[in-house]
Parts: structure tokens; C-alpha cells; sequence
């Protein structure tokens, strides 16, 4: 597969599809690289950034905002030790970023000049920044209760057009605009999901080229979890890791078609009720790729866990007493931390993902 031009295929019905389709053309299912993505320790680069792994990516680089190189730290949280790994320190405050580089080198090379996208406030303030950046005019579509600072920042750079109602409303109202305007999608587009491997490369670089037990993710549409699993799964194929760390997947009790897919074992999500929650950004009452979100719980041996509010602020609040200034949304994940210690094993090597800053949520949530 060429470096300049990744080719997309179903990932349900294995269709073709174009280079700036966003779903399948017919069956509607999200699109996958038509080849997976291999590793290979000898090609990386001696930069430490997202384009260490230049080569092994799907797009070539035309523009970057020093995306990734995240630390990963170990701190210790009331239930023990667990490392953190900091993609709310991305460019735009969250780990957005890693999939949006390369979306957005993507369109450069294919000459979009406008596109839209929907986001509850991270997503959408990424795109807005690279975007900008690069000279594309973006529509941001978010909820009006999003919190103030996140809207801030993508009326910073970008048009901002607020929807009244539940989440799924603005989804709706983005997919009207995207029916002439090219839709950047996170939920939808493979090349997200492609940014997220290098999450998976830096932890095992940053581990001294080994994996951890578990790896634990807040999870919305999935971006991060499933970029996670196809990283380790590369690096698995590459004979470096013995096995695939368990994922676990941590929703909200007020949005959680996953938890409930998993409990009940069914194999892909319905869609779930939205109620509100401080855990803004994992509001999803049915994730694009929630079929392979609950395939990655079963075939690394995770699984799905719930937290409500009450939680989030405790983990929050611990967060952020060892220095971590997350949003509420990251903090679900350590929510979850003792059951996963529980179910994961004594002595398991454990990753945080904390996704998003809380900067951006400090006059709203803390």
C-alpha cells in the first residue's frame, strides 16, 4: 500500500470505497485500510513524535502540529500503581490528535478545502486547529450544552454551530451538511483509527519495547481503543509481544450501549439512552464500530465496565492530586481502575489512557 494514497475498503461487506467516501456505498458500514498495517522496529525514525512512524503510516506527511510523544508515567492512585499515559499533552489537549494528522494530511493531498465534522468538543477542536492550520475551512457541529471552554476553542479556528438536544441530533444535522461538503469524520474515517496505533508503538517503546498487561480506555465511538488493538495486534504479528494486553472499555452509567452489549453478549450495541453526565465525551448512544470494539474485549480478553458520576470525581480528583489535570471523561477510565486490578491480576502492568485536558473543563467540572 502506498504511503500517498491508502486504499479503503468495507469493513463489514468488504466493498471498495473511495478516497473520500465515509461510510460504505452499499451496505453503509464504516470503511478499514484494505491491508492492516505492519510494524517494523528498523523503519522508525529518530524523531520522537507521531512521525517516528513515518514510514510504517498510511499517508505521507505534508503538515504537523508535533502530535504525539506523549509521556507515559507511573504514578500510584489510591488502588495502586498504574501508569498513565498523557495524551491530554497532544497539541490541541487531547488524543484526538493522533487520528486527526493524519485525516488531515489525507485531505491536503486530495485538495479538500471544506469539510464538516461532528464532536461533543475534542474531536472538533482538533480538527478545527489542524484545519486552520492548513488552510481548509471547517463546520464544527457540537451539543449547546457542550462545556464553554471546548466550544471556545473550536469557534477559536473554526465555524462553530451549536445543536440543541441530545447527541445524536447533531450527528444528524452534520450528516445533512455532509451530503455536499466532505465529511471529516473521527467515528467514521480508518486514518483515525491509524493515528491511534502509534499510541500502542510509543507505550511499548516507552515500556522498553514490551507490552503491558492492560491497557484501560474511556470509550465513545472507540477511536482510541480499537487504534490500540490494531497497534499491539502489529506488534504482535511482528513477533515483539507475546500476547495482546487486555482492553477494558469504560462508558458512563448514563450512556453505555457497550457495557450492555458485553453483559448481555450480544455482538454489536444498540443504541442506549442519553443522560446527562460530566463525562461529556463519551456521550454515544451507538458507536460506528461498536462490532469491533466488543470483538477487541473479547479476542484480548477485556471486557466493559460502567461508572457513574460519583466515580468520576473521585477519579478525578485523585488524578489530579498526583498532578494529572484531566477532564471528567478520562477520569471515567480511572473510575474502573480497581476492577480492572481485580480481573486483570495481582502484579498486572497497568495503562491509564487519559485522553483529554482538564484545563478545558476547570469552570465547569472541578
Amino acid at each position: 500500500m502506498s504511503a500517498a494514497e491508502p486504499q479503503f475498503v468495507c469493513a463489514r461487506c468488504g466493498q471498495p470505497a473511495g478516497p473520500l467516501d465515509w461510510r460504505c456505498e452499499v451496505c453503509g458500514g464504516p470503511l478499514g485500510l484494505r491491508a492492516p498495517l505492519e510494524f517494523d522496529a528498523s523503519a522508525l525514525t529518530g524523531e520522537w513524535s507521531l512521525w517516528r512512524y513515518a514510514t510504517l503510516l498510511p499517508v505521507q506527511r505534508r503538515f504537523s502540529l508535533g502530535e504525539g510523544a506523549t509521556p507515559l508515567v507511573l504514578t500510584h492512585l489510591p488502588d495502586g500503581p498504574v501508569y498513565a499515559k498523557l495524551e491530554y499533552l497532544n497539541p490541541t489537549g487531547s488524543y484526538k490528535d493522533r487520528g486527526t494528522a493524519l485525516l488531515v494530511n489525507h485531505l491536503l493531498a486530495h485538495g479538500v478545502g471544506q469539510v464538516v465534522e461532528d464532536s461533543s468538543g475534542n474531536a472538533g477542536a482538533s480538527l478545527a486547529a489542524y484545519a486552520s492550520a492548513c488552510g481548509i475551512r471547517a463546520r464544527i457541529f457540537a451539543p449547546a450544552s457542550a462545556p464553554a471552554g471546548k466550544k471556545r476553542l473550536i469557534a477559536a479556528s473554526a465555524e462553530l454551530v451549536e445543536v440543541d438536544g441530545l447527541r445524536s441530533a447533531v450527528t444528524a444535522a452534520c450528516r445533512e451538511a455532509a451530503r455536499t461538503v466532505v465529511y471529516a469524520s473521527h467515528a467514521w474515517s480508518p486514518l483515525f483509527i491509524a493515528g491511534q496505533m502509534t499510541c500502542a508503538w510509543e507505550i511499548w517503546e516507552q515500556l522498553g519495547r514490551r507490552g503491558p498487561d492492560a491497557v484501560v480506555c474511556p470509550v465513545g465511538q472507540g477511536g482510541l481503543l480499537l487504534g490500540l488493538a490494531e497497534g499491539f495486534a502489529a506488534l504482535r504479528r511482528a513477533g515483539l509481544v507475546a500476547q495482546l494486553p487486555r482492553l477494558y472499555a469504560v462508558q458512563s452509567a448514563a450512556c453505555d450501549p457497550v457495557v450492555c452489549a458485553w453483559e448481555t453478549g450480544r455482538d454489536e450495541p444498540a443504541a442506549a439512552a442519553e443522560q446527562p453526565t460530566i463525562a461529556d465525551g463519551i456521550v454515544v448512544s451507538r458507536p460506528v464500530r461498536g462490532l469491533e470494539i466488543l470483538r477487541a474485549l473479547r479476542q484480548t480478553g477485556g471486557m466493559a465496565l460502567r461508572v457513574d458520576d460519583a466515580a468520576i470525581r473521585q477519579a478525578q480528583t485523585a488524578l489530579h492530586k498526583r498532578g494529572l489535570l484531566v477532564e471528567p471523561t478520562s477520569a471515567a477510565a480511572a473510575a474502573a481502575l480497581p476492577t480492572v486490578r481485580a480481573h486483570a491480576g495481582s502484579g498486572a502492568v497497568i495503562v491509564l489512557a487519559l485522553t483529554g485536558s482538564g484545563l478545558k473543563t476547570l469552570n465547569v467540572y472541578v
